[in-house]
């Protein structure tokens, strides 16, 4: 079981340059948990993808279907006092947007605050950084 930042599943929706790297990862490990507003920040990309027009109409439903059925299947961290609480600490400490901070708040909650214990799958550098700086094993794409 492995954390996963929104940024790691949507190559797991559309296909991009991630897209084999993400799959590999998923089929080693196909049990995830996310933070609560994942599936909306997935759909958020998904959105921007087709207003770019990298996404046709069935393209855009295809993936949509497609994060259903992940998020149906994930372990889901909701938002609560905690997860502000460890968010608030974290904004302090890590060059993070608001929606990062609550990302890795999520985690260490997940991880009930042993991050060692719980990996965590991202793309984005920002936040893989911070995630190694509290302690949890981070997998990314070589390279990224």
């Amino acid at each position: 079981m492995r954390f996963w930042d929104s940024s790691a599943l949507v190559p797991l929706l559309v296909s991009e340059a991630a897209s084999q790297w993400a799959t590999r990862e998923y089929q080693r490990d196909p049990e995830i948990i996310a933070w609560w507003s994942t599936d909306i920040e997935c759909a958020s990309a998904l959105a921007r993808l087709e207003r770019d027009g990298s996404l046709d109409g069935a393209a855009m439903s295809a993936a949509l279907l497609r994060l259903d059925l992940l998020a149906a299947a994930w372990q889901e961290i909701q938002a609560g006092t905690s997860v502000g609480r460890v968010a608030m600490r974290l904004l302090r400490v890590h060059p993070l947007r608001a929606a990062d901070a609550l990302q890795l708040a999520a985690a260490v909650v997940a991880s009930e605050n042993e991050p060692s214990t719980l990996p965590f799958v991202t793309l984005d550098e920002r936040l893989a950084q911070a995630a190694e700086r509290e302690g949890f094993a981070v997998t990314r794409l070589v390279g990224s």
